[in-house]
């Protein structure tokens, strides 16, 4: 993308306004939601790891000392 002009120079757009009484509210609000849709999606991505985590139901991996077994109905080893 080129460069931005500054808040008084013509404007990008061919207006012949000042960028600062044209484009520049519409500029900010497209940078501001590009970065509000990858923060939605980083956070909807965290959110489903820790469902699949949650979820998987592989008890296999818990670490109980050695003649015990782990009970998934109590939620720890006996």
């Amino acid at each position: 993308m080129a460069e931005k002009p500054n808040r008084n120079e013509p404007c990008h757009c061919g207006s012949g306004k000042k960028y600062k009484n044209c484009c520049i509210d519409k500029d900010r609000s497209t940078f501001t939601s590009k970065i509000g849709v990858a923060g939605l999606a980083l956070l909807f991505l965290i959110g489903a790891w820790f469902l699949a985590t949650a979820l998987s139901g592989d008890d296999s991996t818990q670490n109980c000392p050695a003649g015990t077994t782990w009970s998934a109905s109590h939620q720890h080893c006996h």
